[in-house]
C-alpha cells in the first residue's frame, strides 16, 4: 500500500508540476488564439494558411532551440540576428565573387557562424564578460561586418538547389519544417537523456556549485554559444533561400522574436529550467499571432506593439514562475 500510495504522489506531482502547468497554460493560450482568429478571418483555417504558417516556423524554431540551451545555462544571446543575415551574405559572397559551388559556400557560412558563437562563448568564459555585454556588442560587429562584406547591397541566388533548403517539399511538408522537428527530436534526447543536458540545468541553477560537482562549465557554455550560432547560421540560409537573395538587414529583430518564445515557453531567464516542447509552442503562439494579424489587416505598427507586449508578459510570467518556485523551495 506504501509503495502504490508513493507512485501515485509521484504520477501526481509530474502531473501537477511547474512545466506541465506551463504547457498546459500555452495549449490554452494557443487554443483561444486560433479560435479568435478564425473569428475575424475566413482565411485564417484553411489548409493555404496552414501551408504558410509551416514555412514560417522554421527560422523562428531553429534558432530558438540554441536560445534555449543558452537560457537554461543563465546565459543569452543577442547575436542570433545578426549571424543569420552573416551567414546568407557569406554564402553568396563565395559563391559568386569566389565561384565556390553553392553547398560548399552554404557549409562555409555555417562554419563561420559557429565560429561567431565559439568567440562569444570564449570572451564569456575566459575574459568573464557578462554574456548580456558580449552578445550585444558582436550583434553590432557581426551585422556591421554583413553591410561591409556585401557592401550594403542585395545578391540574387537564383539556384534550384539551394531554394530547395526553404521553398522545397517533401510529401507535402516543407523541407525547413522537416528539418526543424528532426533538430527539436535530437535536441530533446540531448537535454533529456544525456549528462551534457543534465550539466545545462545545473549549470543555470548554480555554476559555482557545477564546478565543485565536477562539471567542466567553461566547456559546456563553449558548446552552447557555438551551437546557438550554428543553428541561427542555418537559420539565415532559409531565409535567404526563401526570399532568393541574401541581404545584410534580413532578420533584424531576429534575436527578441527568439528570446520571446523562448521565454514564453517557460524557459526562465535566470536559468536551470526549460523545456523544447514548451519553447516549440511559443515558436508556433508567436507565429500565430503574426499570421493572425496580418490576415485581419492591423497595420504592422499595431503588431510591433502587440510583439512588445507579449515579451513583456512573458518576461513578467517568468519573475512569477520564479518568484513562486523560490517560495516553494522555502516552505518545503
Amino acid at each position: 500500500m506504501i509503495i502504490l500510495t508513493t507512485k501515485s504522489k509521484n504520477k501526481k506531482s509530474k502531473l501537477f508540476s511547474s512545466d506541465s502547468l506551463a504547457t498546459i497554460s500555452l495549449l490554452i493560450s494557443f487554443i483561444v488564439m486560433a479560435i479568435f482568429f478564425t473569428s475575424q478571418s475566413e482565411f485564417f483555417f484553411t489548409s493555404t494558411n496552414f501551408a504558410n504558417l509551416a514555412r514560417t516556423l522554421a527560422v523562428v524554431g531553429i534558432s530558438s532551440i540554441g536560445m534555449t540551451l543558452v537560457l537554461i545555462t543563465a546565459g543569452v544571446d543577442l547575436s542570433v540576428g545578426s549571424v543569420a543575415a552573416l551567414s546568407g551574405v557569406l554564402a553568396s559572397m563565395f559563391w559568386l565573387e569566389l565561384n565556390i559551388p553553392l553547398p560548399i559556400s552554404s557549409l562555409l557560412a555555417l562554419l563561420t557562424g559557429a565560429l561567431v558563437g565559439l568567440i562569444n562563448g570564449l570572451i564569456i568564459t575566459v575574459l568573464k564578460i557578462n554574456p548580456l555585454i558580449t552578445t550585444l556588442a558582436s550583434f553590432s560587429i557581426i551585422r556591421g561586418l554583413a553591410f561591409v562584406i556585401s557592401d550594403g547591397q542585395t545578391n540574387m541566388l537564383n539556384n534550384q538547389g539551394f531554394y530547395f533548403i526553404g521553398r522545397g517539399n517533401i510529401l507535402g511538408i516543407p523541407f525547413s519544417l522537416l528539418v526543424m522537428i528532426v533538430l527539436y527530436f535530437i535536441f530533446f534526447i540531448i537535454l533529456r537523456y544525456t549528462s551534457f543536458g543534465r550539466n545545462l540545468f545545473a549549470i543555470g541553477a548554480s555554476p559555482e556549485m557545477s564546478r565543485l560537482a565536477g562539471i567542466n562549465v567553461d566547456k559546456h557554455l563553449l558548446i552552447s554559444y557555438t551551437v546557438t550560432a550554428f543553428l541561427a547560421a542555418f537559420a539565415g540560409l532559409i531565409i535567404a533561400s526563401q526570399l532568393g537573395s541574401s541581404a545584410p538587414r534580413a532578420a533584424t529583430g531576429l534575436e527578441f522574436t527568439v528570446i520571446t518564445a523562448v521565454v514564453l515557453g517557460g524557459t526562465s531567464l535566470a536559468g536551470g529550467k526549460g523545456t523544447l516542447i514548451g519553447t516549440l509552442i511559443g515558436v508556433i503562439i508567436l507565429r500565430v499571432l503574426n499570421n493572425g494579424l496580418v490576415l485581419m489587416e492591423v497595420s504592422s505598427f499595431y503588431q510591433e506593439v502587440a510583439r512588445g507586449v507579449v515579451l513583456l508578459l512573458a518576461l513578467s510570467f517568468d519573475q512569477i514562475r520564479s518568484g513562486f518556485l523560490h517560495l516553494r523551495r522555502e516552505r518545503t
